[in-house]
């Protein structure tokens, strides 16, 4: 319930059900234990207008957020790896984006640990070379040529076996009609291949095979993300001995969405942290008449 409608059934004022409620989450709360983390994934959410972040660190075994401070990068874990260390917990690997705020935060504060580049956003960014591509062919292709561009940005951003019956047509077009966009095309699905190679000298190699061919290729984009990826290898390849991704925090970030959109917003940022803090117990309960 929200607590205008607690408000309503209770008879109290809104100020002094959040005040009951804030007054309950901070005891609960004011003490995370983390003694036992082995596995840990952090990323940022947006939170509003004008470059509002927080950053959230999880456990990705329990689901539950340990730690949520405002901004983002290395200044906002410092507290947080300070509080770790002090646990004596042993912590194994971190899972991340590729972005160097955090992982270099990672590096300096956990030695020791390993640092797991998430491969959705690998993907993700590969997709985006793609996308790049597309666009500037576009932008040079004659008037036959953007009959087989215009439209397929999806097509050519999804994964193949998820390319609808009725439009594989379409896409084998597009791809006959642009060699470039072929090749970065079947790179890309090649690359997805990468995280299920069933161990860490298979993955080097198919790693290593995939850049050399990526630069071969004299596809500028395709040239950016095999430097991308060699400058980011050990981080990727790490995967093969944690098979962690930031998935389960992605999964949370929804979650934050539906609160927010829920309360139409938090004024009170640390009340918002709180409430955050207990996502991991919460639960959607049906009630009938």
């Amino acid at each position: 319930m929200s607590l205008a409608e607690v408000a309503a059934v209770s008879g109290l004022g809104w100020e002094s059900v959040k005040a009951i409620v804030k007054s309950d989450l901070n005891k609960r709360y004011a003490h995370i234990p983390l003694k036992g983390v082995k596995y840990l994934a952090v990323d940022e959410i947006h939170v509003g207008r004008k470059g509002k972040f927080l950053t959230v660190v999880i456990d990705l075994e329990s689901g539950q957020i340990l730690w949520v401070a405002k901004g983002r990068g290395e200044a906002a874990l410092v507290k947080f790896f300070r509080r770790l260390r002090k646990s004596r917990a042993r912590v194994k690997a971190v899972a991340c984006d590729m972005a160097a705020a955090y992982w270099g935060a990672v590096l300096k504060h956990l030695p020791g640990v390993d640092v797991v580049f998430d491969h959705f956003h690998v993907i993700k960014l590969v997709n985006d070379k793609i996308d790049d591509l597309r666009r500037a062919l576009q932008r040079e292709a004659d008037i036959l040529g953007r009959k087989y561009l215009k439209g397929k940005r999806y097509l050519l951003l999804t994964g193949v076996e998820n390319v609808p019956e009725h439009r594989i047509e379409d896409l084998a077009e597009a791809l006959q009609f642009n060699q470039p966009l072929s090749v970065a095309y079947y790179l890309k699905e090649d690359l997805r291949a990468l995280w299920s190679q069933p161990t860490g000298r298979l993955m080097r190699r198919h790693l290593q095979s995939w850049c050399q061919r990526a630069l071969a290729s004299g596809i500028t984009q395709m040239v950016a993300m095999a430097k991308t990826l060699l400058g980011h290898a050990t981080g990727i390849l790490n995967y093969s001995k944690h098979r962690i991704s930031t998935g389960k925090l992605e999964g949370i970030n929804n979650k934050i969405k539906t609160l927010k959109r829920k309360a139409y917003g938090y004024r009170d940022t640390a009340f918002f942290i709180l409430k955050l803090y207990s996502l991991h117990e919460s639960k959607a309960i049906l009630t009938g008449v």
